[in-house]
């Protein structure tokens, strides 16, 4: 009896410290102990609605990296360009280093090689990214006289058990099992089929047969949603930022810098919820913009089939092969 109080006692402490720690977290992952609970979508995880339930999909690779490649790419990016969905092997480069945004990296620039820098945006946080200063990528002449400093261990304890998302993170190394899901999808058929209602996080479109982030459709979230009036005044703004962040990295010693704004799903799927902001279509055609755009968004928008995935922000094997395409296209990589 004593040997079961203490194995429970023990299996509470790993998956409580999953839900403190990112990094335990991660290793739970990596043994199998917490399985992912969003390999579903990220959509169908927030709703828990059983008919956007689908296997997220292995891209396949194009195995396109060589090593006596002259080009080296260097990536600022979000969630669309994660180790997961996109790595060195789908352009033709010899280097590729990527960094997330809020995350800082300090880069040595080979001057003998053509040195490539592509800033890559979902839709709904290219304001906030724009609106305060860019270092991702700190460039310096030689890393190694000038390595990335260590942190105080206070913030780095604070970067470790951060309790903004704990609660997310106690629900993924608890709930993140077949038979949890089972009891969110009933819950979550029950008040929608009952009460009209989904959950707080996503919105369906009007047929019922989308789901979306509530925060690229609710007005009342200014920075984000597709649907909310952006002056033109802004607009000007944002392409003034974004041409100062080309222009320092041109002197920082990048010979081309490529700007791609990923629209949200909404913007796609469901343009006429409301009065669509345009953002994208704004930035990207204002005369005072002086930075070459991958431009995503046209050849989205004339696609007939949705070219994002049934439950989830991100798009299909199909959609993420047509930004390849664009990319390899202008950059000529």
């Amino acid at each position: 009896m004593r040997v079961l109080r203490y194995t429970i006692l023990l299996i509470a402490l790993v998956l409580w410290s999953g839900g403190l720690s990112s990094t335990v977290l991660h290793g739970l992952y990596d043994t199998g102990i917490v399985v992912d609970d969003y390999r579903f979508g990220d959509l169908y995880r927030l709703s828990a609605l059983p008919q956007f339930k689908e296997t997220k999909p292995v891209c396949a690779s194009a195995n396109r990296s060589s090593d006596t490649d002259s080009t080296h790419l260097y990536i600022i990016g979000d969630s669309f360009s994660e180790p997961e969905r996109l790595t060195q092997s789908d352009f033709r480069v010899s280097r590729f280093q990527r960094v997330a945004w809020d995350f800082q990296q300090r880069i040595q620039l080979d001057s003998t090689k053509r040195n490539v820098l592509l800033i890559e945006s979902v839709e709904r946080h290219i304001r906030d990214h724009f609106f305060r200063p860019i270092h991702e990528f700190v460039v310096q002449t030689d890393t190694s006289k000038s390595p990335t400093p260590k942190l105080p261990l206070r913030q780095r304890l604070s970067n470790e058990f951060h309790r903004s998302d704990m609660e997310e993170r106690l629900e993924s190394a608890l709930f993140s099992r077949d038979w949890a899901f089972w009891f969110k999808e009933l819950k979550a058929k029950l008040t929608l089929n009952w009460f009209n209602r989904e959950s707080s996080g996503v919105s369906l479109s009007e047929d019922h047969k989308s789901v979306f982030l509530r925060s690229d459709v609710d007005t009342t979230k200014t920075k984000i949603s597709s649907f909310t009036h952006i002056p033109d005044k802004e607009i000007t703004v944002l392409v003034d930022s974004i041409n100062s962040v080309v222009a320092r990295y041109k002197r920082l010693g990048f010979d081309e810098v490529y700007f791609s704004m990923i629209p949200n799903k909404a913007s796609i799927v469901e343009p006429n919820r409301g009065a669509y902001n345009q953002l994208i279509e704004r930035v990207q055609q204002h005369p005072n913009l002086r930075v070459s755009t991958i431009d995503l968004y046209d050849v989205f928008k004339a696609d007939r089939t949705s070219p994002y995935l049934k439950g989830d922000t991100h798009w299909t094997c199909e959609g993420r092969e047509q930004w390849l395409n664009l990319v390899r296209q202008k950059a000529r990589i």
